[in-house]
Order: structure tokens, then C-alpha cells, then sequence
């Protein structure tokens, strides 16, 4: 940053009297073995803001990794010793004395917060830095965005399920002895309706998964290595993100990423995007042979109307396709993958894929269960710090 400079005065101004500890400031003995926490420790903002703004900006002297302890700044507030710390039970501002101090304590959290916001320029060019290295760990949302499938496909199949065990011939003799047609009429509305809201329910899901599994298969497979490349990749098209996990080349590669194109275009994209009618028309032009269907098309192709027949998949039948494509995803090279993405939960770690980790975990399910396994370990550490 070309003002850094300045910008550290500012934030010293905002947090004066905060200065670092020194050795003219007051501590009892004892004082960082019993400091106590403050209330005002509630009001601070994110631990990582608060490190970076005092280590990172502006150089203060960070104690180290205790027992519990994450991190430990002493600092000076009118010369007298406070430490703000991250402990297992989170981010505060500790005093020798909790309740004797809180005014003081509040006046130090008002004055972090007021420096973490000016500060935003330099957090927002450290988060640039790093996305362009591969020092991040990337989110691992798989298994949430597919039990979310899982759940409305399941409700479709029992919906599916229920209508085949009540058939039509019952419901017509029910009609024809209380002489309401209008029952059968209605009662063949609503199941087709609900049909169809399960299965676009189900299919909006599978394509919501498979953009975010895309990404992380293309990182377990080293096609991606570092922040603003996952960030390119999130921001591209669906079949991109096949491209970049999937080989065209590959037996079914190809065939499978025309078929769920083709399902994609028809079937999701006109709903999600407002489209008018069940199969995506948005007018009906007059000509000789009838109303005809003018279906809404792709802005990214240039082509804003055609005349569409039906669709070229009925809800079953993608829903098959969709059903055979997990099974194809989940095969053969990319079978350790799923270990991995799908069933741990872990973050993908960018530094693995430079330094060859993931390469090797690839090679067999049993090296990538012996990965997940160490990685799982270490987690639960974390998750025990924080």
C-alpha cells in the first residue's frame, strides 16, 4: 500500500492512549498467569482482525502459544497492563482486575473497534496477497449441498411410490359412486404439480452440488493451485466447472456433460431464472397452425427466443441420468476423491496440492483414507483450541 504509513498513524491516533506494553507498564507479578476476563471482551471484533491490526500492522510483540492460549498481546492503556488473547473460549481483553477495570476495558474494546474499521484497506490487501499464493484453505460444503439433494430426490421417489399404490382406476370408482369427475380432474392436477416441484426441487439441488464438487475435485487433481484461480473457477459457468474435473476425452466424459447440459438448459435453467411457463415459454405467437410456444433461451448464446417442442426429459428420466452420473463421478480415478470431499467434510488445503500431498493421496482410496485420517487428527485439535 503506497499509504501505509499514513494509515498506521491514523490507527494509532484512533487507539491512543493503547500503546505496547513496555517495561514502565504497570503489572502485579503474577499478572499474566491471573488476568481475568472483562465483559467488554463481547463487544471486540473478530479475533483475526484484532491480531492482524496489533502484529501485522503495527508490529506489537505477540507472546506466544500457552496452554489455551492461541495468542497473547500486552499492551499499555494509561499505563497500566491489560493482554488481549485468544483463548479456547475466545477472543479478550484481560485485567488484573475483571471488575475494578471493566471502564477501562470497554474504552480499550470502543478504540479497537473504531482502528479494526479504519484499518479495512490493509485486511482487504492482505486477503488479496494471500489469494493470489496458495497459503488457504478452501470450504468444503459438499456434504450439506448433498444431503439437500438427497432429501428432495427421497421425496420424490416416495411421492412417485404413493401415487403408484393408489391407482386411477380406484380413484375413478370413487368418482363414479359419488358422481364428482372434478375429483378425479383435480386430484391428477395436484399429483403432476407436486411431481414436478420435487424433481426441479431435486434437480436445482444436484446442479448446486456438482458446482461446488467441481471446483474441489479440480483441486484434489492439481488443475487449480491458488486463491484467485478457485475464485475464477467459482465464477464460470457449469460447464467449465465439469471441464475442469471431468475430461471430455475420458469414456462417458463427454456424453454425460452434453446429457445434464441438455437437462440444465431445459429443465432448471427456465425456472430458475423466472421463466413463465412449466417448460420455460414465455409467449404464445399466433399462426395458422395454433398458438405456438416461444420458450425463453440462453443470453450467453445470443439467442433470446426459439419454438420448442417438449422437453426432451420427463422428471424420471433425468432424475435416472442424474442417479447414473453420481455413480460414474464417484469412479474410477476419482474414487479416493470422494473420501475426501464428499464424506470428511475437511477443507481443501491449496499448500497440498503445491507440495504433492494430494497428488499421492489420489493414487489409491487407501492413501487418501490414511490423508483424511492425519487431516481429521489435527482438526479436532483446532476445534479443541477454539
Amino acid at each position: 500500500m503506497d499509504d501505509l504509513e499514513q494509515l498506521k498513524e491514523d490507527v494509532i491516533d484512533i487507539l491512543s492512549p493503547i500503546k505496547p506494553a513496555s517495561a514502565e507498564t504497570k503489572a502485579e507479578k503474577d499478572f499474566l498467569f491471573k488476568a481475568q476476563k472483562t465483559e467488554s471482551s463481547k463487544k471486540l471484533p473478530p479475533y483475526y482482525s484484532v491480531y492482524f491490526l496489533f502484529v501485522e500492522l503495527l508490529g506489537y510483540k505477540n507472546l506466544g502459544q500457552f496452554e489455551k492460549i492461541s495468542w497473547s498481546i500486552p499492551i499499555d492503556y494509561n499505563g497500566i497492563a491489560f493482554l488481549i488473547e485468544h483463548r479456547k473460549f475466545g477472543l479478550g481483553i484481560f485485567a488484573q482486575n475483571a471488575e475494578n477495570q471493566e471502564t477501562e476495558a470497554n474504552e480499550i474494546a470502543i478504540r479497537i473497534n473504531k482502528a479494526v474499521k479504519k484499518a479495512q484497506p490493509f485486511f482487504e490487501k492482505l486477503a488479496e496477497n494471500a489469494a493470489k499464493k496458495s497459503e488457504l484453505n478452501v470450504i468444503n460444503n459438499s456434504h450439506k449441498l448433498f444431503g439437500r439433494f438427497t432429501y428432495f430426490l427421497n421425496e420424490f421417489k416416495d411421492k412417485i411410490r404413493s401415487e403408484k399404490s393408489k391407482k386411477i382406476d380406484d380413484v375413478l370408482s370413487q368418482a363414479r359412486e359419488n358422481q364428482d369427475t372434478a375429483a378425479v380432474l383435480n386430484w391428477l392436477y395436484s399429483t403432476n404439480q407436486s411431481d414436478d416441484w420435487l424433481a426441479l426441487a431435486a434437480i436445482d439441488a444436484f446442479f448446486s452440488w456438482t458446482e461446488h464438487v467441481f471446483i474441489h475435485l479440480a483441486i484434489l487433481n492439481g488443475k487449480i493451485t491458488t486463491g484467485q484461480e478457485v475464485l475464477d473457477l467459482a465464477a464460470d459457468d457449469w460447464s467449465t466447472k465439469y471441464k475442469s474435473a471431468i475430461s471430455l476425452t475420458e469414456e462417458k466424459g463427454n456424453y454425460y456433460h452434453s446429457e445434464l447440459k441438455l437437462v440444465r438448459d431445459q429443465i432448471r435453467n427456465f425456472i430458475a431464472h423466472g421463466a413463465f411457463g412449466k417448460d420455460g415459454e414465455a409467449f404464445m405467437f399466433h399462426s395458422k397452425a395454433g398458438a405456438v410456444p416461444i420458450t425463453l433461451e440462453d443470453k450467453k448464446r445470443n439467442k433470446k427466443f426459439s419454438i420448442k417442442g417438449e422437453l426432451a426429459f420427463k422428471n424420471e428420466e433425468a432424475i435416472k441420468l442424474i442417479e447414473e452420473f453420481i455413480g460414474f463421478l464417484w469412479s474410477g480415478k476419482r474414487e479416493p476423491a470422494k473420501t475426501y470431499i464428499q464424506e470428511s467434510e475437511l477443507p481443501l488445503i491449496l499448500t497440498m496440492v503445491t507440495d504433492g500431498q494430494y497428488r499421492k493421496a489420489m493414487e489409491s482410496v487407501e492413501n487418501m483414507t490414511e490423508l483424511v485420517e492425519y487431516l481429521s487428527a489435527q482438526q479436532e485439535r483446532a476445534w479443541n483450541m477454539d
